[in-house]
């Protein structure tokens, strides 16, 4: 190819031998049928189109960074045997081999990306025709003639062959180019038409450009045939165009007679080879799948206590196993994590524990060192008697079901493309990822198994209270698990009251009791001997691939009976396929939870999700402790499943004979003898049709059903989040957007009240970056942790009894 520089516009035009694209002080072109040139490519979302030298050879796609690597680096091949080429537009075009590699390209002018085109087109067919007739050389070579006959047929019988895979060559060739042709060439026949009935004017410049351009392309394609055909065998022996054409004619012919006979076999014998490939497929999965499972069977048969093994194997009797589950989706995103090595290991105690009463192993407490009859079943399942109401008051009947959530779709990575490395709450987003329920709503959700807090207090020992409030701090993510829609970002000073005094003996009120960042304000009170109160702040980054949300803040649970004060915070939650695949929900992270009162302590672990790993998914374990460290319980289970503790009744380091274990020093853990697992909590099955219902919960259901008597500020009373769930999703996108403004108002006029404060009354006086008040909630220290905090100030629910709720502003 030549380019020349004609007018200040580049002139390309092919030549024979080889086909180079290049500009001016490019690389000279080279023998072979070889395509250079300059392309733009997308690297990623930060430095997006980088120039790239690209050098198309024997049907391979290759690109430099620039023409110094070509003798030693080359950055990337994709084989356009099996590769897609898609023309986006003018100048952008895609090449994909469908799975691992795909370039998006873009060239300076659509003559350029059309000579590209051209060219890929080309050796895709030479290429395809290649990897053909490898595939079938065996069969040649088994039909030829055998060693015994003689060498000169051989040798015929291979030069006609040759003959005829190089007519076939270019007979594809001068297909592909008419095709082409008849594409430009129509293209250009509609663009003269065009300019045929135009009159002279303002556009006739546009429709002249236009037309030169399609007749530009029409003579590449053009050349691009002659040339092929100039390349044919030589056929001196005939003096005519006549006798030419008629020579390949005849050949065409013989060619597709040819192709036509084999055509059916070499069908078959590829549909054979992908048959025993996707056999040979499915055994590998079949066998790595058994492997797996005998391998847990076996670390659960030689490591965890019997009833565990029982129990997990089980679980797995009942319902497909965690790690399998994921296989049936192929667009989950996996990663090859290093499993990591068990911090203890816990055995079968010896069954003279379970006979002795009254015993003192190891230095235990008391309290711990009962018989073991006060963990029987009386102590850990929920007796109603005990604490329902004395009065015998009806229930009121909650919804259990809403409106199914339509089908609309909407393409996530086109908003969020460019949000990547944002903070989520900053990012205006339509309800279409939106569940119809707020962050307070979501929020009060952790109260869905209050019981365990109500066995809790009922704990005469404070290690095994320690026990149930772990419980309840894992069963908050078992809601989750399904749940990838996005809860409605609170407006500053909107509260949600959750009233469950006859159900469950408890009142719930949140307020958002910040803006910039966004934080919420939890209080609890319950009439069974417990109070809860939290104040979460949600820092969220999106990362291209996955979004991880870490909430901030401090969790604080206090029972009155015994003035036990416990404190922990929340794990990170990841949302993985966020650009290809289906959605899924992760939790990983550790978390301490300490008993101020006494020292107890207790350590959760989240094991992250890995598609290598030999553990159950989800997978949680913790040891409860005292003040000197000495472990009482362990305890193990899943954040979506259940959880089981086990008495701890003697622990050593190392295991007898030590050895390794997982690739780790077996002396390096911690053994621990216990008893007979006990279940602690256990996950109740969403209603029925939660699936189309956002995977909403039996207390999910009800957080947005409307009720009498409620605050102006309660987010049942959000007309955009109402919408929605009513499935007028336009309507619900155009109320949220009048809100938002609304706020952003009332918050610019906060802000310059605050400013001429500050000019009055000197900078020093004004500092608060918002000037805003929360109206339930008031911002103190806390004298456990240290951090500054909202603590509920009372008066809510007398306003509530009283009906004044002239305090409230008006945010919706």
């Amino acid at each position: 190819m030549r380019i020349d520089k004609l007018n200040g516009k580049t002139s390309l035009a092919l030549v024979p031998g080889a086909v180079v694209m290049s500009e001016p002080k490019a690389s000279s072109p080279s023998s072979g049928g070889t395509y250079k040139g300059w392309l733009f490519k997308w690297t990623n979302y930060i430095k997006g189109y980088q120039r790239r030298w690209f050098v198309l050879s024997n049907g391979l796609l290759s690109y430099y960074r620039t023409q110094a690597e070509m003798g030693h680096t080359c950055r990337g091949t994709i084989n356009l045997a099996t590769a897609n080429i898609v023309v986006e537009d003018s100048c952008n075009f895609v090449i994909s081999n469908g799975g691992t590699q795909t370039y998006h390209l873009k060239a300076s002018s659509e003559v350029e990306r059309q000579s590209w085109i051209t060219a890929l087109e080309l050796a895709k067919a030479k290429a395809m025709r290649m990897q053909a007739e490898s595939d079938d050389s065996a069969d040649d070579y088994s039909t030829s003639s055998p060693p015994g006959s003689g060498q000169g047929r051989g040798a015929r019988c291979s030069e006609v062959q040759s003959t005829l895979r190089t007519l076939g060559n270019k007979v594809e060739d001068l297909s592909t180019c008419n095709d082409l042709i008849a594409k430009h060439g129509s293209a250009l026949q509609r663009s003269l038409s065009e300019l045929e009935g135009l009159r002279l004017g303002a556009d006739t410049g546009d429709k002249v450009r236009q037309v030169t351009e399609r007749a530009t392309l029409f003579r590449i394609t053009s050349n691009a045939m002659i040339n092929d055909g100039a390349t044919l065998p030589p056929v001196s022996n005939f003096t005519n165009e006549t006798d030419k054409m008629g020579l390949y004619q005849e050949a065409s012919r013989d060619f597709l007679g040819l192709a036509q006979a084999h055509s059916k076999r070499w069908q078959r014998a590829l549909q054979a080879e992908r048959e025993q490939r996707v056999r040979l497929e499915e055994t590998l999965e079949q066998l790595a799948k058994q492997h797996n499972t005998l391998e847990r069977a076996f670390r659960g048969a030689t490591v965890l206590p019997a009833s565990q093994g029982n129990s997990a194997s089980n679980s797995q009797g009942n319902s497909p196993v965690k790690g399998d589950m994921s296989d049936e989706d192929e667009e989950n995103e996996f990663f090859d994590a290093v499993e990591d090595a068990p911090q203890f290991i816990t055995v079968p105690a010896d069954p003279k524990y379970h006979r002795r009463s009254g015993s003192n192993v190891s230095g235990f407490s008391n309290e711990i060192g009962m018989d073991d009859q006060s963990l029987d079943e009386q102590s850990l399942v929920f007796n109603p008697e005990s604490s329902q109401p004395q009065e015998a008051e009806p229930e009121k009947k909650r919804r259990t079901r809403i409106p199914e959530k339509p089908n609309y779709s909407l393409n996530l990575w086109s908003i969020m493309k460019n949000c990547i490395g944002k903070e989520l709450s900053k990012i205006p987003m339509p309800v279409n990822f939106n569940e119809p329920i707020s962050m307070l709503q979501r929020l009060s959700e952790d109260l869905e198994y209050c019981e365990l807090l109500d066995r809790g207090a009922r704990c005469q020992s404070s290690l095994e209270q320690l026990c149930y409030v772990a419980a309840f701090s894992v069963s908050s993510y078992s809601t989750t698990v399904h749940r990838t829609g996005k809860p409605f970002n609170p407006l500053l000073g909107e509260t949600f009251e959750l009233d469950r005094v006859r159900e469950s003996g408890y009142r719930s009120l949140c307020e958002q009791v910040s803006h910039h960042p966004p934080a919420a304000a939890h209080h609890v009170i319950s009439e069974r001997g417990w109070t809860l109160r939290q104040e979460i702040t949600l820092a969220s980054k999106f990362r291209g691939k996955y979004l991880s949300i870490m909430p901030l803040g401090t969790i604080h649970c206090i029972f009155g009976k015994s003035d036990n004060h416990y404190t922990w915070k929340k794990v990170t939650t990841t949302v993985h396929n966020i650009i290809v695949g289906k959605l899924w929900i992760d939790q990983s992270g550790e978390i301490d939870i300490v008993n101020h009162q006494t020292g107890d302590r207790c350590h959760l672990k989240f094991a992250p999700y890995s598609y290598f790993s030999r553990d159950v998914a989800r997978k949680v374990t913790g040891v409860v402790t005292d003040k000197e460290g000495t472990a009482h319980y362990v305890l193990s289970g899943t954040w979506d499943e259940k959880m089981e503790f086990s008495r701890v009744m003697q622990s050593s380091r190392g295991g007898p004979g030590g050895g390794l274990e997982n690739g780790v020093d077996a002396k390096q853990k911690t053994v621990y003898q216990t008893l007979r697992a006990r279940e602690l909590w256990r996950k109740t099955p969403l209603p029925d049709g939660a699936e189309a219902m956002y995977y909403f919960s039996a207390l999910a259901l009800t957080l947005n059903e409307p009720e009498d008597g409620v605050a102006p500020t309660d987010s049942r009373r959000r007309p955009d989040q109402r919408l929605m769930e009513a499935g007028r999703w336009e309507q619900a996108n155009a109320e949220k957007q009048r809100m938002e403004e609304k706020q952003r108002t009332v918050r610019r006029e906060r802000e310059r009240e605050r400013e001429a404060a500050q000019t009055a009354n000197r900078p020093e006086e004004g500092t608060h970056q918002d000037s805003h008040k929360a109206l339930w909630f008031e911002r103190t220290e806390d004298l456990v942790t240290g951090e500054s905090v909202h603590i509920y100030n009372g008066g809510y629910w007398e306003a509530k009894d009283q009906g004044t709720w002239e305090a409230c502003p008006d945010i919706f």
